[in-house]
């Protein structure tokens, strides 16, 4: 289910997940796969990624657009090659 633009609960987690690339750190939030950023530290790459998480949610918002719902997880899954 998503929120719509008016009915956004105050406070939402979203999934990020973090991969190492050759110029730093590429990070994504697996429920909003379009909220996307790179920084050159896991630090730089997370700040970036709140702000465009918060630039999306306010353009969302203004286009009237269906907000997706945060709350995913994430697990590492072991296997043996």
């Amino acid at each position: 289910m998503k929120a719509t633009a008016k009915k956004i609960s105050p406070s939402m987690t979203y999934t990020a997940k973090y991969t190492k690339i050759e110029s730093g750190y590429m990070g994504q939030l697996v429920e909003w796969p379009e909220v996307i950023t790179e920084g050159r530290t896991l630090e730089e790459c997370r700040a970036s990624l709140r702000d465009a998480l918060h630039e999306m949610i306010q353009a969302y918002i203004q286009l009237g657009k269906e907000i997706p719902q945060g709350g995913g997880l994430l697990e590492q899954i072991p296997v043996e090659i």
